[in-house]
């Protein structure tokens, strides 16, 4: 019994379905569809990248990343947070960065914000640049207009001082002909064993 009326109604709502789909209402749904494809572009939600996660390799996005995780790779974003238990092996090029973890590179931002909880071994290229009170930073820094550019970061690298400290060249004794070599007693003052130097 169910099934007959069942059928029936269906097979009346299918007819007034079928006179339906003939109107331009499908064309309606497609633009609304567009519409909605328009406005489902993506809203800016940070990609966030956990504690817990060990990656070998680069990073490159657009958009804003919360990084958590241990990293050892160059990371390039639009903006960038660098959590406190984060760690970064390799240079971080980013719109605006905030390091409140370590990195160990260098750092080319046009807004570099230091937390007091930051360890930064390496160079920072900016322009504008803020540290809190507690912050660690081992390297050099310069301010640039356009801290993004390869050609300033080449600049940079060639104007910075060497943190290598050249060897030591050896020194080597010249004697002439008539000169007698050096004894024991003839060194300085201060090498003889007999003499005190705080005399």
């Amino acid at each position: 019994m169910f099934s007959k009326a069942k059928t029936k109604k269906s097979s009346d709502t299918k007819a007034h379905s079928g006179s339906l789909n003939e109107t331009p209402a499908p064309q309606a749904s497609i633009q609304s569809s567009s519409k909605r494809s328009e406005s489902m572009k993506p809203s800016g939600v940070p990609s966030i990248i956990s504690a817990d996660v060990m990656m070998s390799g680069n990073i490159h996005s657009s958009g804003e990343i919360q990084f958590d995780g241990t990293l050892e790779g160059d990371l390039k974003a639009g903006s960038l947070i660098i959590g406190e238990k984060a760690s970064v092996k390799g240079e971080v090029i980013c719109e605006t960065v905030t390091v409140r973890g370590k990195v160990d590179g260098a750092i080319r931002a046009k807004s570099v914000s230091l937390a007091k909880t930051a360890h930064i071994h390496g160079d920072i290229l900016h322009s504008s640049l803020s540290v809190e009170t507690g912050a660690h930073f081992e390297g050099n820094c310069r301010h640039s207009d356009d801290p993004l550019s390869d050609a300033s970061a080449k600049d940079f690298r060639r104007s910075r001082p060497s943190s290598a400290q050249p060897a030591p060249r050896p020194v080597k004794a010249s004697m002439d002909d008539d000169a007698e070599p050096r004894s024991k007693a003839d060194a300085p003052s201060f090498l003889n064993q007999n003499r005190s130097p705080l005399r």
